[in-house]
This record gives C-alpha cells, sequence and structure tokens, in this order.
C-alpha cells in the first residue's frame, strides 16, 4: 500500500511535515506576539502614563521682595504625545504680605510682553499702551480685562506656579 507523506498509520504520531508545519506556525506566532505586543505598547503607553499636574517651580519665595513686581523666568515642558518640547517663559509675581500672585506676561489685549514700571508704579504694554495696576486691573488703554493669573501654591519653600491650568 502507497502513502503520501501526510498519511501515516495509525499510532505512528505526526508526519516530519505536519511536525514541521505545526513548529514553524508556533515559532511565527510567538515572533508575532512578542513584537506585535512590544509595537502596541509602544502606541498605548502614553495613555497610561501618569499625568503630571504641571506645576514648575520658578524659585525661593525668600528671595521674593515684597511689595515689588519681579519677573522670573523658567523653562516650560510641554508633552506632545512621545516629544517633550522645552521652552522660555515668565512669570510677574507679586507678594504682598502673605498673598502671593502670578500674572500670565502677556497683555490681555493681543498677548504682547509687557513690562513693570518703576515711575509709574504700574505695568505697561508698549504695543498699545495698556496700562495696568500693581493688583492686574485695567487703568488705562485697549485691554478688555485685567491681566491673567496663574494659580500659586508654596513647596519646600519654592513658588509652584500652574501655566497650562486654569487662569485664576
Amino acid at each position: 500500500m502507497k502513502m503520501n507523506e501526510d498519511q501515516h498509520p495509525e499510532g505512528e504520531g505526526l508526519s516530519r511535515r505536519s511536525f514541521l508545519s505545526w513548529g514553524i506556525f508556533l515559532i511565527g506566532s510567538l515572533v508575532g506576539l512578542v513584537l506585535g505586543g512590544s509595537g502596541l505598547m509602544y502606541f498605548l503607553s502614553p495613555a497610561w502614563r501618569k499625568k503630571d499636574e504641571g506645576w514648575i517651580d520658578v524659585g525661593p519665595l525668600a528671595s521674593l521682595p515684597s511689595g515689588v513686581p519681579t519677573k522670573r523666568d523658567y523653562v516650560k515642558r510641554k508633552t506632545d504625545g512621545w516629544m517633550v518640547v522645552e521652552g522660555r517663559s515668565s512669570v510677574w509675581l507679586l507678594k504682598d504680605g502673605d498673598q502671593l500672585t502670578a500674572f500670565d506676561p502677556h497683555c490681555t489685549h493681543l498677548g504682547c510682553p509687557y513690562r513693570w514700571d518703576d515711575s509709574k508704579n504700574s505695568f505697561v504694554c508698549p504695543c498699545h499702551s495698556g496700562v495696568f495696576s500693581k493688583t492686574g486691573e485695567v487703568l488705562s488703554g485697549p485691554p478688555p480685562r485685567p491681566l491673567d493669573r496663574f494659580p500659586t501654591k508654596i513647596a519646600n519653600g519654592s513658588i509652584l506656579i500652574l501655566p497650562e491650568g486654569k487662569k485664576a
């Protein structure tokens, strides 16, 4: 009786061709599972990563003079998918007694950077002559609202701001 390679008599087990086919299938499946799982985890990992609140340290509270607006520069990091983009930014800080205020450094009219003018005792925007009081209120010019504020907190003697959060 003539048999081809796929047929075998009862009790002899798998033929060589069947064994190799199953072996190649299992090894290929294992390699596909490892590579596919790794690739899937790479794309899904940002979804499971712990979210950073975004608080940024802008320096010690002790070095901040009382009653005088002070500009502090900091490095702002923004996560965009898998990339972290760094940029320089600043904040105006005002310590008045035990109250701390952090102002967004951009005018509420067109977003121009403003400066503190000691002689006028006010913030002055050079773009369209907007003038703000020490507390951020509009004194004159076209700005439609007071200066935007950042949430603040003190931790271990350092001032922390939340620039990406809701404006205070």
